[in-house]
């Protein structure tokens, strides 16, 4: 893992605020020591979740996208760092590994224009870069027997989740995507709209359910596409959960599940699903937060669940007051995946 940068006991120390009377998780989380072997720690650590960061946004750029999305990770440790430690879910449960370092592909980003198709696919080129070292990280950590907690990054990571931890199981695995959008799109070079297609086609996404579809914002190409492969590929929509009320919530949530966890499956987020938060692609109309943490505890309960991505966050597009809210949003959605899923031995 040459290309992680390792998060240490002093960062996290920098970041926890320290409070009389209170423990908090930045007390307790785990991290790996200086001089240590990374791997070996990791596999003999009590600590079940390796929180791992993704600082980029250069899928979501190929994409058309606002970039922004490299500001969740740091975001999202303040806030976690700062929980409290408790009886309802405790730090000691998490180790921080750290962020892949994307320095120089960030650097070289920026001097690409989305708009010109040579510069886009540059852009796509360095998209299959960080894929070949998020499976390497994620293939990696679950190896070790953990389940890897991805924050930060467009949603192009997906398919370096679903890569990695279907090659340390050596069989495909599936995935759900509570998403307005299918990010099934077509080939045509990596970027944060097609890591799902990507994964299928090549072997190593099974079975895929797009949970909340926006139908005005998926294509008649995807929606085809989807069609050839139903009995693999199945999704709703979130006009026809909230809007039209032809299905309800807690009926789709068992109907995902029996689609995805017969087998290990990916857990896939995108906080563009949410209204009102920053992101790259922000939306006015959707699923409210509440609603994302019980999806989260119901599929985090699964035995079968691999990993969670929560992704497409942009503190850096927020308000500046209140741009500390999406690292508070990610917080809470990593513990309610951690109370759900965790079992006492």
């Amino acid at each position: 893992m040459e290309n992680l940068i390792p998060f240490t006991a002093s960062d996290l120390a920098k970041i926890t605020n320290h409070r009389s009377g209170e423990i908090k998780f930045g007390e307790k989380m785990l991290t790996i020591p200086k001089n240590e072997d990374a791997l070996k720690f990791l596999k003999a650590s009590e600590a079940k979740y390796v929180l791992f960061g993704i600082p980029e946004d250069i899928g979501v750029r190929a994409n058309f996208g606002r970039p922004g999305t490299h500001s969740a990770w740091e975001s999202a440790l303040k806030s976690i760092a700062n929980i409290q430690h408790n009886k309802f879910c405790k730090g000691s449960r998490i180790l921080i590994l750290g962020q892949l370092d994307v320095a120089s592909e960030m650097n070289t980003a920026a001097q690409f224009d989305y708009k010109i198709p040579e510069d886009r696919l540059q852009l796509s080129k360095l998209v299959s870069q960080l894929d070949k070292e998020v499976t390497h990280i994620i293939c990696s950590i679950v190896k070790a027997g953990k389940i890897p907690i991805i924050i930060g990054g467009g949603h192009n990571n997906a398919y370096g989740n679903i890569k990695g931890t279907a090659l340390a199981k050596g069989k495909a695995i599936n995935a759900i995507n509570f998403d307005a959008h299918s990010d099934f799109r077509i080939m045509e070079g990596r970027h944060s709209g097609n890591g799902f297609s990507y994964a299928y086609e090549e072997g190593f996404l099974k079975k895929y359910f797009i949970f909340g579809l926006h139908e005005s914002y998926t294509s008649k190409s995807v929606l085809d596409l989807i069609k050839k492969t139903d009995h693999r590929v199945k999704y709703n929509t979130y006009d026809s959960i909230k809007i039209t009320k032809e299905k309800t919530f807690e009926l789709e949530l068992i109907n995902g599940l029996s689609h995805v966890a017969t087998e290990s499956f990916g857990l896939e987020i995108d906080l563009d699903a949410l209204p009102n938060v920053a992101s790259s692609a922000m939306t006015m109309s959707g699923f409210s937060v509440e609603e994302v943490r019980h999806f989260i505890h119901f599929f985090g309960k699964s035995p079968n669940v691999a990993y969670l991505h929560l992704c497409e966050g942009a503190p850096d597009l927020a308000e500046a007051q209140n741009s500390h809210l999406i690292g508070k949003l990610i917080a809470y959605l990593v513990t309610d995946f951690i109370k759900a899923n965790f079992i006492e031995e």
